[in-house]
């Protein structure tokens, strides 16, 4: 921390501003709620609209080095028909979608997100989601609104139900992936608080910098020691949250759907599941129960919760292969 700490105060803001406004932000006003977005339109005619969603506790940049390498694919190595125009959103009450009332669920972020892409003129478009974002890529799936082409995502959160004729259907490398999800859990216990006393701890989080910081230590904590989420990529997503005051809003998330908790409902929508190997472990058989039309399954051997800030460029050639089939 001591270490981390030392680095912010050299941080080069100035930096980070010109590589934050290198692309184009807006605002808009959606059910209420001042919703902050990146859109960036490819040269391409024929690009998919995709919509990308940020983790908990991310904001808009943890896409930053995914934009060109979706908008722009011959620049890379990859072919036109792979382009997208890339929207992403500051999820209500995170980064600069400032200030949030109450009830802003998954459920309801994902309508809003629909509403916005309804807004920039799609018709059809998908969503990529890691973490929160995965959540509500999930629910814009049980959506399913007209035009949606499907989602992708990096975890699918499907446990157990207790029904032993699951477990009978595991392989034996799911049997690690179980024990990798409860070490997850183990580390996990920001989820209690934030869904029970979020307001407390946005205190704390709104008046130290450094409380902040700490609180931020999910970008390498969650990889188990392995995380490659760089020290100054770390300092960008907590710059933005102090200068945003994101602390109350973004936690305020985790409790808003726990009061809204509904009965399990399965999702038809075309499904993609990247899992990285330091990650969450998506269990095929839970996420199949749970996820009744999953058409792309890849597993990488490096990386981690927050692959997009690791390896981008993995996950920005999952996301044109899970898409490539559904256009």
């Amino acid at each position: 921390m001591r270490e981390a700490v030392d680095a912010w105060r050299s941080f080069d803001w100035a930096a980070a501003e010109s590589r934050i406004n290198a692309v184009p932000h807006f605002t808009t006003e959606i059910d209420g709620q001042i919703i902050h977005f990146i859109h960036v339109r490819s040269a391409e005619p024929d690009a998919t609209p995709l919509v990308l969603a940020h983790t908990y506790p991310g904001s808009s940049v943890d896409y930053l080095d995914m934009i060109d390498l979706l908008v722009d694919p011959v620049a890379h190595g990859g072919r036109p028909e792979d382009a997208f125009d890339i929207v992403i959103p500051d999820a209500p009450g995170f980064g600069y979608s400032q200030p949030v009332a109450a009830g802003w669920t998954t459920a309801r972020v994902a309508a809003a997100y629909d509403t916005l892409m309804r807004g920039l003129g799609y018709e059809n478009y998908g969503i990529h989601g890691s973490d929160n974002g995965a959540l509500i890529a999930r629910e814009l799936g049980l959506l399913n609104p007209e035009g949606f082409l499907g989602l992708h995502v990096l975890q699918l959160f499907s446990f157990p139900s207790g029904d032993p004729e699951e477990f009978e259907k595991l392989e034996p490398a799911d049997y690690a992936g179980l024990e990798h999800m409860q070490w997850f859990q183990s580390v996990g216990g920001y989820n209690t608080m934030n869904a029970s006393r979020p307001q407390t701890v946005a205190v704390g989080l709104s008046d130290s910098p450094v409380g902040l910081l700490a609180y931020s230590e999910l970008f390498n904590s969650f990889g188990n020691g392995t995380s490659l989420v760089p020290l100054q990529t770390i300092l960008l997503e907590v710059s933005v949250n102090w200068f945003a005051n994101a602390a109350s809003g973004m936690s305020r998330s985790y409790l808003e759907n726990a009061r809204a908790s509904a009965e399990p409902r399965v999702n038809a929508a075309p499904t993609g599941v990247a899992v990285f190997a330091s990650d969450f472990q998506t269990i095929r058989v839970f996420a199949e129960r749970d996820n009744s039309n999953i058409v792309h399954w890849s597993r990488f051997d490096e990386g981690g919760h927050f692959a997009s800030l690791e390896r981008p460029d993995l996950v920005a050639g999952d996301i044109r292969e899970f898409f490539a089939r559904l256009r």
